[in-house]
């Protein structure tokens, strides 16, 4: 018997990897936060199966399921939105499970942020211009943010910033960030990605509040600061360059 933690991707069904598509299929117990995983994600699940939304229940309880689960010999299919590595509060199942020694697996998926720079239609790390993608959040109701990641230090290499759970602060976000990154600097706001209901903003540090405002988002959106947005410009990489050499050098003989 396996919990399998398993990355749903951002929204759209058929971003879901083939490997979790296949495992929700195969699992006889499959537990959800309907709040965040789409309902046709979770149609994947085999007939007859004991298909729970988790959004309105504790961790005792959801992990009480999966100690049902393998009391009863099933495995589980444990699905979260996005990448279970960010933002799914899933270390502390990860650590009660290891300490009722039920055994456990991960299967990545398609992270929100990905998802937002495809919609954008950009690359995040641009040469010469940013190498560093920086993926935070800001303080809110489930967590505080520990206290030496205040936003002016997470934003210190002036690279891509992606701000999770950050619908609500855009007012907060500029005022901190214009001093580093400048008011004409891109930024984009992007609530649920690949969803149905997707909401696009692109703009600058100096306009993004007043642009966004219209959309009445207040959760579940990602704001992306810096000037990868803006594009390569003149910066090129050398690895598609005609004089770059593309064959691997055979290592210096003794």
């Amino acid at each position: 018997m396996t919990v399998h933690f398993i990355g749903a991707g951002p929204g759209d069904p058929d971003l879901i990897t083939v490997r979790g598509r296949d495992l929700i299929a195969r699992c006889p117990v499959c537990l959800y936060a309907g709040s965040l995983v789409p309902a046709a994600v979770v149609a994947y699940a085999p007939a007859g199966a004991r298909v729970i939304d988790t959004a309105s229940l504790a961790l005792d309880e959801i992990v009480g399921e999966m100690q049902a689960a393998h009391a009863r010999g099933e495995d589980v299919a444990r699905v979260h939105s996005g990448d279970p590595s960010l933002y799914g509060a899933t270390a502390e199942q990860f650590a009660t499970l290891r300490e009722r020694n039920i055994p456990y697996e991960i299967t990545p998926g398609v992270p929100a942020f990905a998802a937002a720079a495809a919609r954008l239609g950009v690359e995040l790390t641009v040469p010469e211009v940013a190498q560093t993608v920086t993926l935070s959040r800001l303080s809110g109701r489930a967590s505080r943010m520990p206290e030496a990641e205040t936003l002016a230090a997470v934003a210190a290499s002036r690279g891509t910033l992606v701000l999770h759970l950050a619908a609500k602060q855009l007012a907060r976000i500029t005022d901190e960030l214009t001093p580093l990154y400048g008011a004409d600097c891109p930024a984009a706001f992007v609530a649920r990605a690949t969803w149905p209901d997707e909401a696009i903003v692109v703009s600058t540090l100096g306009r993004i509040v007043e642009d966004a405002a219209p959309l009445g988002v207040e959760r579940t959106a990602l704001v992306i600061v810096g000037w990868a947005l803006a594009g390569a410009g003149g910066a090129r990489s050398a690895l598609y360059a005609a004089e770059h050499d593309r064959h691997l050098k055979p290592a210096a003989s003794e």
